[in-house]
């Protein structure tokens, strides 16, 4: 190739390279005509306040200080735990009034469990149970009529959604033959569930001063009848029933508030004492009991209540530090076939917390003893477990053994037993 051709070539190609370079250099100086106007926006951008502080998600939640009432005592009960969130006056005396059919509703309940009791039986009413008993009179009542045959099942709602007195004096009569008699069983029942303030002197809570409990006991009597019979607590979220042509609404106006998920459970008035009101509601993996006692309204009665459950959800949290059956320690074991036991929670370790506050939360152990001696058996309480949040006892769960361990052989006993001596104080 002639020498001026490559040239020219050679020439060429700079001159390219020069322009694709330029090309470059002018893209990247292409004046922003949006600059001057962004220039104005941040001129006109408010200051930031010099005392302005970023948000830290992990800043531990501010808790307010829980509702006051006026009212005689109240409490917030965590249904999983049974962990009470915060009280006034829980154990103080009160009178329940109609809180009284809970207990009557318990007893029907475990005789549909057991099997004893069916809905479709038929009760015949007695004068005794009868609407138009003086007994009966300015209080809610079912509006039953003497020689009728009713079916359980209708009375059972009489007595959880009309509140019927009524009701509950038929009922007794059916199951005990007397209502002394069904009373005496509610008592039973009480003692078994350790209420150890209250005593049942009626079955519809019309005023005895013997017909006693507290709020505390109230919310428990509550937490057993959801936990230990569904299909009956299911009924006190209905809100009405029809018996005798006469439609009758359910007292408890939180099953009406949409924004709460209330579902249960029961109201009642006495003019000595005021109104009552125990309610539950259900929010994610949250279950709240909330009873007031004493409130000068129904509309009382129903706010406070929901000024509980409000708080609850609002500012506490569910928290599972361990699993039924998980291994929290393992120990030392001598004169056995193996040398270790494992301890664990016979159930889950549910705890109700301020949000925010787990880092909180203290575990502290005690054991019966330093080292454990063989034969044990899976279940064997072998100390306890504590959780505190600023040194306040939330819950105490038993330390159990996990596994059996055998007893050793003859020549093994003999050798942890020099052992164990030599390791005395």
């Amino acid at each position: 190739m002639p020498f001026k051709f490559r040239a020219a070539l050679l020439i060429g190609a700079l001159s390219c390279t020069a322009f694709f370079s330029m090309a470059q250099a002018a893209d990247e100086a292409i004046p922003d005509p949006f600059a001057a106007l962004k220039q104005q926006q941040a001129q006109n951008a408010p200051a930031q306040s010099p005392f302005a502080q970023p948000v830290d998600p992990n800043t531990p939640i501010i808790i307010p200080q829980p509702p006051v009432f006026d009212a005689q005592s109240w409490v917030l009960m965590d249904y999983a735990s049974g962990q009470v969130l915060f009280e006034h006056n829980a154990q103080e005396k009160i009178w329940p009034a109609s809180l009284t059919k809970m207990m009557t509703s318990y007893v029907i309940g475990m005789e549909f469990k057991a099997g004893r009791l069916h809905e479709d039986d038929e009760v015949v009413i007695s004068k005794e149970a009868w609407s138009k008993n003086q007994s009966y009179a300015d209080s809610s009542k079912m509006f039953i009529e003497v020689g009728k045959s009713i079916k359980v099942g209708d009375l059972n709602r009489g007595i959880i959604i009309q509140s019927g007195n009524d009701a509950c004096v038929a009922m007794a009569l059916h199951l005990a033959g007397s209502e002394q008699g069904f009373v005496s069983v509610m008592n039973n029942y009480a003692q078994q569930m350790g209420l150890t303030g209250t005593h049942f002197a009626n079955v519809h809570g019309l005023f005895d001063e013997n017909n006693y409990s507290t709020a505390y006991d109230m919310a428990v009597l509550s937490r057993r009848l959801i936990a230990d019979l569904p299909e009956e607590y299911a009924i006190y979220k209905e809100k009405e029933f029809t018996f005798n042509g006469i439609r009758q609404y359910n007292r408890n106006r939180l099953l009406w508030d949409e924004s709460m998920q209330v579902d249960g459970i029961k109201t009642g008035h006495l003019s000595a004492v005021g109104y009552n009101l125990a309610a539950s509601a259900q929010q994610g993996n949250m279950r709240l009991i909330a009873v007031v006692i004493g409130a000068k309204s129904e509309s009382q009665r129903a706010d406070y209540c929901k000024q509980m459950l409000t708080y609850g959800f609002r500012f506490f949290e569910n928290y599972q530090p361990f699993a039924q059956d998980k291994t929290i320690l393992t120990r030392e074991v001598r004169m056995g076939q193996e040398n270790s036991i494992e301890l664990v929670v016979p159930q889950d370790v549910n705890l109700m917390i301020p949000r925010g506050s787990q880092n909180r939360v203290k575990i502290n152990y005690r054991l019966k003893q330093a080292i454990f001696t063989a034969p044990l058996k899976a279940g064997d309480t072998l100390g306890v477990i504590e959780f505190r949040l600023d040194d306040k006892l939330l819950a105490s769960y038993p330390l159990t053994a996990k596994q059996d361990v055998a007893e050793g052989g003859f020549f093994s006993r003999l050798w942890d037993k020099i052992y164990l001596f030599f390791m005395q104080d």
